[in-house]
């Protein structure tokens, strides 16, 4: 047998190992390569099939509701509040349990009266002494009258008097005393003559010595003692005429004068007097109705701080149904209440209202007549429709400690129809009815931005996303009211791409895009009838001429606003 050569075998060998290493690696190339292929092919269908797989929205007609949703309470439309009408703070001694129905007369409330019976004691003795005062003024008024009538009349007398006095001197004393010093002039003029006479035929017998010489002496002399009466009664009748005639006659003038003076001056005082007396009884009686009228008035609070019912009905507190900002503490036997405090309210079974809160950002939305829809948590499944018939001029100041930049407006909503099953108190859910349409077009709110100040929607274009612009109405908080610029079936994005220039216009909450579906095709709009609760800001849009609308509330109104 013929003997191999080692290394002749070896080669062979080695020779098919390589063959298989080259194999080996011309397989993994073409591996790769094919994976390579593979990896190229699906890129190019992501790429191709990227505008099928990006967020978007096809625009089609629907059903659009408008609305602002507030929370609020619901209140009997006719109800009597039973408020405190004690002056000042109070305490509650006796109160009638919440939910009875009492009937007219009974007692409701019975409020704390010691401190008015203490002060109608007190009261009851200033009316008294305010009493004493009055009688007393009138009293002294009469007496004044009488007085000053006493007065004037005494110097009405003298005034009289005096007169007579001038008018007796003029036309009596005067004449008669003038007359009797002419008279003593005459006799004394006689008597000088006779005298005279006498003298002269004593002288003549005297010569004849019929008579002694002492005879003609005392002739003599009455003949000198008639000349001195003449010129006596000459001088007193010159004195009287030039002296004590014209002295008497002013005096008599003056004391004339003085009178007239004096009654005018007791006029004057009697008429202060009475006019002062007549003050002193108007401020007596004044003081005295004022001491009643307090009087009264405390016993008008002693008989106020007893609250009987005005008519039949259901007992509520008027603490029960408000927010817990507002209720303070509940109402109970020893609280302190204060006056004007709404205790206790009397509903008449029948009509209800709701009374909600509404943000001063959709006061331009909401007008009265407006129709709204309510709803209670505690009636599932019903719905109650009524209208608004109040909305309040000025924002509740009752807010304001809490959040002094929040501004809400208290309005009123009249239900309609039946109210079966609605208690005062119960917490509802109202949602004021903006707009309604049946067949419009609306796309997501997330899907409108602002580019240079007007809405803007990017629309499908083949592959690409292309910018319109659109006019637009309100929106709810998650579609929006397309006027013009959309045809039903395009497609827009709902992730508009925020280039320079544009900024977002309208943001949906996480809520409302979570709503829509991120497909090509969307079958329908949703009918939305409330508004997004997760924003808490309100929006609004620009109209197609550039003006600001106001959009839905987008925030609710709860507990914790």
């Amino acid at each position: 047998m013929e003997a191999r050569n080692p290394s002749s075998a070896a080669e062979p060998v080695s020779r098919v190992r390589s063959k298989r290493r080259w194999l080996l690696g011309a397989v993994m190339f073409t591996g790769v390569l094919a994976v390579t292929a593979v990896a190229v092919g699906l890129n190019r269908q992501r790429a191709a099939a990227a505008p099928s797989t990006h967020p978007t929205y096809r625009v089609q007609r629907g059903r659009l509701t408008i609305s602002v949703t507030e929370s609020g309470s619901v209140s009997a439309l006719d109800q009597i509040d039973i408020i405190s009408e004690v002056e000042g703070q109070t305490t509650i001694l006796e109160l009638v349990e919440e939910g009875r129905l009492v009937e007219k007369g009974d007692l409701l409330v019975a409020l704390d009266a010691s401190r008015l019976n203490d002060n109608l004691v007190e009261q009851q003795i200033r009316v008294h002494n305010a009493e004493a005062s009055f009688i007393r003024a009138r009293e002294n008024m009469e007496v004044t009258r009488n007085q000053t009538e006493a007065d004037i009349s005494d110097a009405e007398l003298k005034l009289q008097f005096a007169r007579e006095d001038r008018v007796k001197y003029e036309k009596g004393d005067y004449p008669k005393q003038l007359m009797e010093l002419e008279s003593r002039i005459t006799l004394a003029h006689e008597e000088l003559e006779q005298a005279t006479q006498t003298l002269g035929w004593s002288q003549a017998l005297f010569d004849e010595q019929y008579i002694s010489k002492s005879e003609l002496e005392r002739d003599r002399l009455a003949r000198q003692r008639a000349e001195l009466d003449l010129t006596l009664a000459q001088a007193n009748l010159d004195l009287f005429r030039d002296y004590t005639h014209q002295r008497q006659l002013d005096q008599l003038r003056n004391d004339e004068e003085q009178a007239v003076m004096a009654l005018e001056r007791t006029r004057l005082r009697a008429n202060a007097d009475i006019v002062q007396a007549a003050a002193d009884l108007r401020a007596r009686e004044a003081e005295y109705s004022r001491q009643q009228d307090r009087l009264a008035r405390i016993e008008d609070q002693l008989e106020k701080t007893r609250i009987y019912a005005p008519r039949s009905g259901m007992v509520v507190y008027a603490t029960t149904g408000q927010s817990r900002w507002r209720s303070g503490e509940p109402l109970e036997e020893g609280q302190q209440v204060r006056e004007r405090q709404t205790l206790i309210h009397l509903p008449s079974p029948g009509r209800m209202r709701v009374e909600v809160q509404v943000h001063e950002s959709a006061l331009e939305m909401i007008e009265r007549g407006q129709p709204a829809r309510v709803t209670l948590d505690a009636l599932p499944g019903r719905v109650y429709s009524g209208r608004i018939v109040r909305i309040a001029p000025l924002p509740d100041a009752s807010m304001r400690w809490m959040n002094p930049d929040l501004k809400v407006y208290s309005t009123q909503i009249n239900l309609d129809g039946e109210t079966v099953g609605l208690r005062t108190g119960m917490s509802c859910r109202a949602e004021i009815l903006i707009e309604e349409h049946e067949n419009v077009l609306a796309v997501p709110i997330q899907s409108v931005i602002r580019v240079n100040g007007r809405p803007t929607v990017y629309v499908k274009s083949g592959r690409d996303f292309e910018p319109r612009t659109i006019d637009i109405g309100l929106d709810n908080n998650r579609m929006v009211h397309v006027l013009d610029g959309l045809v039903e079936g395009e497609i827009i994005s709902l992730t508009p791409p925020l280039q320079d220039g544009a900024s977002p216009m309208l943001r949906a909450p996480a809520a409302a895009q979570d709503d829509v579906p991120e497909t090509a095709a969307h079958p329908t709009p949703p009918p939305v009838t409330g508004n997004g609760d997760d924003d808490g800001e309100r929006r609004q849009a620009t109209a197609p001429d550039g003006e600001r609308r106001p959009r839905g509330s987008g925030r609710e109104q709860g507990s914790d606003r």
